[in-house]
């Protein structure tokens, strides 16, 4: 964000206690503390999405399901979510990214998908999310992972009707296995279209203001993934044609969450190495980063200390920087708070102390990005 907006947000924050709505949003059109508890589809032609120039995120990932969401019933559950949220508007969030489509699962009212297997109890954790998040004047954005789906245990239990349990029986090519977990291949169209109906279901029956995804894209390198439909392209180059493929499932989610409302939101969270990225992943992170029409705003999970041998974070943080510059697509930085207090073994011989020996590392982090003339925000992984 560049100087003059950053002066403009430091005086907000002091006047409402909270970062500024973007322009064409007023703080009169932030959700009063009395917003019902919905228990129908919310009408989403009334919608008006809370989002935010100066973009402060917090993840909120399934993993933590089993504390606050599994066993609950539904009056425990909002008393989580809503210390949950109160905690981090204390720290200054404005934006939370709550997982919802972690496996080929579901933690809200689907037609396509199953519950997730920490929602035992009979409601819908992201309308809830939603009516608490927004009182608050808290952005939600629909975290899906793509591709990923449930174990090969995990998959027996589902019922036969379910379209990935289809293709599984018969044998389709849109599904493969690696180390025991199922996952959609990008090759197909009947993945990318799969993969947009998800974000579009979510569309359809939320007041969500954003989707947003993380780096799950290709789960292996090896080329007997998807060597059927590389075979049948005619392509000769499988690293390029796997790039071309994640990138036609990031532009159809992103038309789909447009074709929904201009002011909502479609972000992408990629990992931090952008030379992974491109040809681990099969991101196309400096197309996406760097070209408007296919992200509003990009996260880099930049989750390195300033001693990291490959990746040391002020360097890191200046490659992106130029990835996003005058591009129109938001940079916000991904910071590793999970970190704190521990060995970092892949950080190399300097840096592997880091996160033990300066407790204060985070808060550095913060104010870099603060100073950035690029960056417009940054995002916590506790």
């Amino acid at each position: 964000m560049k100087k003059k907006l950053f002066l403009f947000v430091m005086t907000a924050v002091l006047l409402t206690g909270c970062a500024v709505p973007e322009e064409g949003d007023s703080l009169s059109e932030i959700p009063s503390a009395t917003v019902p508890m919905a228990s129908e589809p919310a009408d989403t032609d009334s919608c008006v999405p809370i989002n935010y120039t100066n973009q402060i995120g917090l993840w909120l990932p399934y993993m933590d399901f089993e504390n606050y969401m599994y066993g609950k019933n539904e009056e425990e559950f909002k008393e989580n979510v809503r210390k949950i949220l109160e905690n981090a508007l204390n720290r200054g969030v404005n934006t939370v990214y709550f997982h919802v489509h972690p496996n080929g699962d579901a933690y809200y009212n689907s037609e396509i998908f199953p519950k997730g297997i920490y929602l035992d109890g009979d409601y819908d954790p992201l309308q809830i999310m939603l009516d608490i998040a927004h009182s608050m004047g808290i952005s939600v954005h629909a975290w899906l992972n793509p591709y990923r789906l449930h174990t090969a245990e995990q998959m027996e239990t589902l019922p036969n009707d379910f379209i990935i349990k289809e293709w599984i029986n018969e044998k389709k090519p849109m599904v493969k296995i690696v180390n025991n977990r199922w996952y959609l291949n990008p090759a197909y169209n009947e993945v990318t279209e799969l993969v947009s109906r998800t974000a579009d279901e979510i569309l359809n029956n939320y007041c969500v203001d954003g989707i947003h995804i993380d780096d799950y894209f290709y789960p292996t390198n090896e080329p007997e993934f998807d060597i059927e439909a590389f075979e049948l392209s005619g392509r000769t180059d499988l690293d390029d044609w796997r790039r071309e493929n994640i990138t036609n499932m990031v532009k159809s989610l992103y038309d789909t969450v447009k074709n929904h409302g201009e002011n909502l939101k479609f972000g992408i969270s990629p990992q931090g190495n952008i030379e992974t990225d491109f040809n681990t992943q099969y991101a196309d992170v400096e197309l996406w980063a760097g070209t408007p029409g296919y992200a509003d705003y990009i996260v880099p999970q930049i989750y390195y200390g300033f001693k990291n041998e490959t990746c040391p974070f002020e360097k890191t943080l200046r490659r992106w920087e130029k990835l996003a510059e005058n591009s129109g697509v938001s940079l916000i930085i991904g910071l590793a708070e999970y970190k704190l207090g521990k060995y970092d073994q892949w950080a190399g011989v300097l840096g592997e102390n880091e996160w033990i020996d300066t407790p204060d590392i985070i808060e550095r982090q913060i104010e870099l990005v603060k100073l950035s003339d690029v960056a417009d925000g940054y995002a916590l992984y506790e």
